[in-house]
């Protein structure tokens, strides 16, 4: 009897917990970030002990970028500037546009259904692992938020960002390859670490950013 006592005590233990971390209390982003099944951000983590260490290794080699939707050079005869990126929504790719009618594509996540939103942008701001503040209107959504969270692999904004004009929308990276190809965004437009750490070393502040759906 003491034994099943036992049990059942360490039972209802593990389900309180469970409990805690679902309120919130772990500030747990997944309805946020878009929580694949390899979901690594669960925690808020203010520790940040290093570099990234996702394996990056360079330009582009046409290899293994840790995204389920590779980076590739396609044709794209978009009319647009070389250096202007392309964001096609629909198509769940972000383009940066080459010379004769080429582009590199790169698998990215986007907004989920009633955060898609198209227009044109410049970039003006880049940051490496930035630190990430959420907005008010996701703070009324999710207030068990933390209003900060410092630079790091736990942060959801991942190794780079790239700030669009002066909307909350940003190109990021992130450490879900699974989420890329998925509507799971609250607007911003995310990208695996490694692809994200590529496409920021070719764009400078100023760059065109057209977003169609």
């Amino acid at each position: 009897m003491t034994r099943v006592f036992g049990f059942l005590c360490a039972a209802v233990a593990m389900l309180a917990a469970g409990h805690v971390q679902a309120q919130g209390f772990g500030f747990d982003m997944r309805d946020i970030l878009g929580g694949g099944p390899n979901f690594r951000g669960g925690g808020y983590n203010s520790g940040y002990g290093g570099g990234y260490t996702g394996g990056y290794g360079g330009g582009y080699s046409g290899g293994y970028s840790g995204s389920p939707i590779q980076r590739s050079m396609v044709m794209l005869p978009s009319g647009y500037a070389p250096g202007t990126i392309v964001i096609s929504t629909s198509e769940r790719r972000l383009y940066l546009v080459q010379a004769d009618g080429q582009a590199l594509s790169y698998g990215i996540g986007v907004g989920r259904d009633g955060f898609r939103w198209s227009g044109t942008h410049r970039i003006t701001a880049k940051k490496e692992w930035p630190a990430w503040t959420p907005p008010s209107e996701m703070l009324r959504r999710r207030p068990d938020l933390p209003r900060h969270m410092p630079g790091g692999i736990e942060n959801p904004l991942g190794a780079r960002a790239m700030y669009l004009g002066s909307t909350l929308y940003r190109i990021h990276g992130s450490n879900e390859p699974e989420t890329i190809g998925q509507a799971v965004s609250s607007g911003c437009f995310r990208m695996t670490n490694e692809d994200v750490v590529d496409l920021y070393s070719r764009v400078s502040i100023g760059t065109v950013v057209v977003v169609k759906n």
